[in-house]
């Protein structure tokens, strides 16, 4: 079996590129992150055993705004280390002006599953979440519901979650 060890980096690509490196240069460092790079085309940091880019789009696509059920990246979680992590999150990302979708609060996808759900400015949605101990590696443990995930006629039915 190959065993990876973790996500080495996440490249999200956004129609404002401006907003969007202000954004991340404010959040990413308050997370751990180092920057690497700063072109005028990527801002790069690294750090917490990963690393995230944000690329600017090709010219036809400005005027584009992230749509979550469009194929490719629905979002991006990433792990803190306790509860209080998830809470500074919630007061920074606030004062970063980024629109708080939910939390922070309790989920039921894993035993103690706290979490904060928000947007960047081209409305591409970031969870930072906490999990305690082994999560859903525990034994008996299940994967929140089975009700959870559904949507007929691109509407979320039965509990889903976006």
């Amino acid at each position: 079996m190959i065993e990876i060890n973790g996500v080495a980096h996440v490249i999200l690509t956004v129609s404002q590129f401006d907003k969007a490196h202000k954004f991340y240069s404010g959040l990413l460092p308050e997370l751990g992150m180092t920057k690497v790079n700063d072109g005028p085309d990527l801002l790069y940091y690294v750090g917490a055993r990963t690393a995230i880019g944000v690329r600017r789009c090709d010219p036809p696509f400005q005027r584009e705004r992230f749509e979550q059920y469009r194929v490719g990246l629905h979002h991006i979680c990433l792990r803190a280390k306790d509860r209080h992590s998830v809470d500074e999150t919630a007061v920074l990302v606030d004062s970063l002006g980024a629109k708080i979708v939910r939390g922070p609060e309790e989920g039921d996808w894993a035993p103690g599953y706290y979490y904060v759900l928000f947007e960047d400015p081209d409305g591409i949605r970031i969870e930072v979440n906490h999990v305690p101990g082994k999560g859903l590696l525990n034994p008996g443990t299940s994967f929140g519901s089975a009700d959870d995930y559904i949507r007929k006629n691109s509407q979320d039915v039965n509990g889903t979650r976006d």
